[in-house]
């Protein structure tokens, strides 16, 4: 690939995390500056866009008939072409406050398992949004710079990233990714485990963001210090009419139970098929958690018990992929070296 005059003066550079629920846009030089759901409003009729990012996921299950919200990301990957193409379009607009007028260049982070169609699908979408130029990167990768890991040196990093639709498990050295995986289980599976949890055990019917909100109060994947309990509202699928109902951690725990194991059993995989010279780098580096789905609560306690090594939150889970890849547009020899093809 021609990473030619690579970003030079005038050119307008942008990093993107394309996250199946958030989408995240680094500018050169000014830091993140769009932060917002990867949802996208559509009125039926007359197929405009009506809202994209936080007021469409306000717009969550509340919607008229002819308005409905779509998430064109399904499991880190692209579900919904065209949605898709107008969502990048308009994070771009609103990241170079409405002005373009150089189409920019663009780095996408990508889960490590996706196709070279569902490659193409993204690069193809942020081509016709108007970038440029796009270069893909490994979202684990991606995620390891950004949680400050030293990737260059010749020793084990082990990154977990756990998104909204895919965890990718990955030890680094040298700049390479050594092992590489990922599962098509993350923060969406976490909300959808909650919403059959309540379903079955108490009839209730309870929406996405409810589930959300459920699962960041109150879920976690090991006993907590102290028992907590939340409120929720939701329908009563027997009677039809709406319910409140205290729900316990334990509950949900046992809800994301399922989820959760298959977390740690690709953890597991990756520690059994890591080279033993990079395995004894980890027994004393450990694993670094990154990505929204790593602020579940005392997952890292749960993920120390099982493996028995230390496990540490990166700094800002939230943000590491859009970081290490905004990282990428100020050092370009670290772009060369890990940019796919």
């Amino acid at each position: 690939m021609n990473i030619r005059s690579i970003f030079g003066f005038m050119s307008n550079e942008l990093a993107i995390d394309l996250g199946t629920a958030n989408t995240l846009v680094y500018a050169k030089n000014r830091g993140i500056v769009v932060s917002e759901p990867s949802i996208v409003a559509i009125n039926d009729v007359t197929t405009k866009v009506e809202a994209v990012g936080k007021e469409a996921k306000e717009m969550l299950g509340r919607t008229p008939g002819h308005i409905t919200a779509i998430r064109p990301m399904k499991d880190g990957v692209i579900a919904d072409f065209e949605i898709t193409e107008k969502m990048l379009a308009y994070f771009i607009q609103k990241a170079n406050n409405r002005r373009v007028w150089i189409a920019p260049r663009i780095i996408i982070g990508i889960p490590s398992e996706i196709t070279q169609v569902e490659k193409r699908a993204v690069r193809d979408s942020a081509l016709r949004a108007k970038a440029s130029e796009v270069f893909l990167v490994d979202q684990a990768m991606a995620a390891a710079i950004g949680a400050g890991l030293p990737i260059t040196e010749p020793s084990g990093n082990m990154v977990v990233d756990i998104g909204g639709g895919t965890t990718d498990v990955a030890v680094i050295s040298m700049a390479g990714i050594v092992y590489s995986s990922s599962v098509r289980v993350a923060g969406n599976e976490m909300d959808e485990a909650i919403i059959k949890y309540l379903r079955k055990k108490y009839n209730l019917l309870i929406g996405e963001r409810t589930a959300e909100q459920v699962k960041m109060e109150i879920g976690s994947a090991y006993p907590l210090d102290k028992p907590v309990t939340m409120e929720i509202k939701g329908r009563n699928l027997i009677e039809g009419i709406p319910k409140t109902l205290v729900v316990s951690d334990e509950e949900i725990r046992e809800a994301l139970e399922e989820t959760v194991s298959i977390l740690i059993s690709a953890v597991r995989v990756a520690l059994e098929r890591t080279p033993p010279e990079l395995s004894a780098d980890i027994v004393d580096r450990g694993i670094v958690l990154t990505g929204g789905g790593a602020l579940l609560k005392n997952l890292d306690k749960r993920l120390r018990e099982e493996t028995g090594l230390p496990v540490s939150m990166g700094e800002d889970p939230l943000s590491s992929v859009v970081l290490g890849t905004g990282r990428m547009l100020e050092d370009v020899d670290l772009l060369r070296k890990v940019c796919l093809d």
